[in-house]
C-alpha cells in the first residue's frame, strides 16, 4: 500500500455547461477516499478554445487533475490534445460512452451543452409551481400573492382549489382565496395586479348542489345556512361585489369543465402579459 497522501490534491471539473453532473460523479467518487485531502473545484462555461487553455494554465499551476464532462466533441478533443501538450493529469467523463454511442450505432450528437438541465427546466418549473399553489391554496399565506402567475378568488365550493392545482400542473404559479360573506378578504387580494385576478362565479343552484354533496359526504347535515339558497345567493352577491370593487375578470365555472376554465384563463393570461407567460400545454 502506498504511503498516505498528505497534500491536498485540487480536482478540476470542467464543462461547457454548468458542470452538475460532473461535480456529482466526482464527489460520488472520492467519498470513498475519506482519508485523503481532495479539492474539488467547479468550472463551468468553458465552451472556447481560448478558455480552454487558460482552464488548463490554472489546472497546471495548481498541480491538479483536470475531469471533464464536454458534451461537444471538438471542445473535448482539443481539450484532451491540450492537456496532453502541457502534460496535465486529464479524465474523461464522457468521452468513452459517447465514442461508442457515436461510432458502434452510428448516432450523431448535437453537441449543445447544457442540454439535459435546460430541457429539465421545464419540470423543476412545474414542481416549483405545485409547490407554490399548495402552499397558497385557501387563502394560506396571502402575503406572497404578489408571486402568483393567477390568482383566483370565489365562494366556497367553487372549484377553487381543483382549478389551481390543475393550473399549476402546467408550470403556472397559481394561489386561491376564499370568500366568505361578513370576512374581510386579505388586504394583499387588492394590492396586486388586478389583471391576473380571477373571480369564479357559479350559478345558485349549481353551487347548492355541490354544497349539499359536500354535506353528505362529510355527514353533516347541521349547517343548514350553507345549503340555504337565500343565504347561498347572498354569498354570490357578496363576492360580485368584491370582484367589482377589485376589478377582477368574472369566469362563470357553471357546468363547465376544469380544462376549459383553465384554457379560458390562461389565454387571458397570455394575451394581457405575452407569449412568454405562456407554458407548456403538456404536463408529462
Amino acid at each position: 500500500m502506498k504511503d498516505q497522501i498528505n497534500d491536498v490534491i485540487s480536482i478540476f471539473v470542467v464543462s461547457g455547461g454548468k458542470g452538475v453532473t460532473g461535480h456529482t460523479i466526482v464527489q460520488t467518487l472520492i467519498i470513498q477516499y475519506p482519508e485523503n485531502k481532495l479539492n474539488v473545484k467547479l468550472i463551468p462555461d468553458v465552451r472556447t478554445e481560448e478558455r480552454i487553455i487558460e482552464v488548463i494554465k490554472i489546472v497546471k499551476k495548481a498541480n491538479g487533475i483536470l475531469t471533464h464532462t464536454m458534451v461537444n466533441s471538438e471542445m473535448r478533443n482539443f481539450l484532451i490534445e491540450a492537456c496532453k501538450k502541457e502534460q496535465v493529469k486529464q479524465a474523461d467523463l464522457m468521452g468513452g460512452l459517447a465514442n461508442i454511442i457515436e461510432s458502434d450505432f452510428g448516432l450523431e450528437s448535437v453537441n449543445t451543452p447544457g442540454l439535459y438541465h435546460r430541457i429539465n427546466a421545464q419540470y423543476y418549473k412545474r414542481i416549483e409551481a405545485m409547490e407554490y399553489t399548495l402552499h397558497h391554496d385557501d387563502g394560506l399565506n396571502a402575503q406572497n400573492l404578489k408571486k402568483a402567475d393567477i390568482v383566483v378568488t370565489g365562494v366556497s365550493r367553487c372549484g377553487k382549489t381543483p382549478l389551481s392545482v390543475y393550473m399549476s400542473m402546467f408550470g403556472w404559479k397559481v394561489a386561491n382565496v376564499p370568500l366568505v360573506k361578513g370576512i374581510d378578504p386579505p388586504k394583499e387580494l387588492f394590492e396586486i395586479d388586478k389583471n391576473r385576478v380571477f373571480g369564479l362565479h357559479i350559478n345558485l343552484s349549481h353551487l347548492v348542489v355541490q354544497r349539499q354533496k359536500r354535506l353528505h359526504g362529510m355527514g353533516d347535515l347541521s349547517n343548514m345556512n350553507y345549503v340555504d339558497s337565500k343565504s347561498v345567493g347572498q354569498e354570490l352577491q357578496y363576492a360580485k361585489f368584491l370582484f367589482k370593487r377589485g376589478g377582477f375578470t368574472q369566469i362563470n365555472i357553471s357546468n363547465k369543465a376544469i380544462e376549459s376554465t383553465a384554457n379560458e384563463i390562461i389565454g387571458f393570461i397570455i394575451d394581457r402579459f405575452g407569449e412568454e407567460n405562456q407554458h407548456t400545454l403538456d404536463p408529462y
